[in-house]
């Protein structure tokens, strides 16, 4: 388990909700995991944002069986500023995975804000091609009108998926 001191300025991490990882996340963790000799994976707690599809348990039980395979990663939650949580646990970098160009525009000013709050750089990580049209909210909406989704999350997340789609269909509504 995390206990931070030990980590220290070794540890990257990456945040997000998370609300399903997806394949273009995975890879982002992969590839920092290759990088890093710790990487963090820091499901946030943002009680702004809408309520979430998957349990905070949920999603981090997922990540965790997404990831077994990856020997230094491990899977936290937190609430409240990113900087105030990489500055607590002394973490060395962050790392945020960009699929398109927007995503420098938006994630830029918040690495500079970060950095300027914990002292902590941002890493990114441009999105695997094949990976870059993928986000969450996409993959849900497509999964819950019923199209195939098994190329864009990992075989952990659609059995959970396909579980709680299951318990949400209606009685005597056909599967798909």
């Amino acid at each position: 388990m995390f206990n931070g001191a030990s980590h220290a300025a070794s540890t990257a991490v990456y945040p997000g909700s998370f609300d399903p990882l997806t394949m273009g996340h995975l890879d982002v963790i992969e590839r920092a995991a290759a990088i890093f000799p710790h990487v963090l994976v820091a499901v946030v707690v943002n009680p702004q944002k809408r309520e979430p599809l998957f349990t905070l348990e949920e999603r981090k039980q997922m990540i965790r069986a997404a990831t077994k395979h990856c020997g230094n990663v491990e899977v936290t939650d937190f609430r409240g500023l990113l900087a105030g949580f990489v500055k607590q646990i002394g973490a060395g970098v962050i790392v945020k995975g960009l699929r398109v160009v927007s995503d420098f525009e938006n994630e830029m000013s918040t690495a500079l804000m970060n950095r300027s709050l914990s002292g902590v750089d941002t890493v990114f990580l441009p999105s695997d091609p094949r990976y870059s049209f993928i986000s969450s909210s996409l993959v849900k909406e497509v999964f819950f009108l019923g199209g195939e989704i098994e190329h864009y999350v990992p075989e952990p997340v659609l059995a959970v998926m396909r579980a709680k789609r299951d318990i949400r269909r209606p009685t005597g509504e056909p599967t798909s």
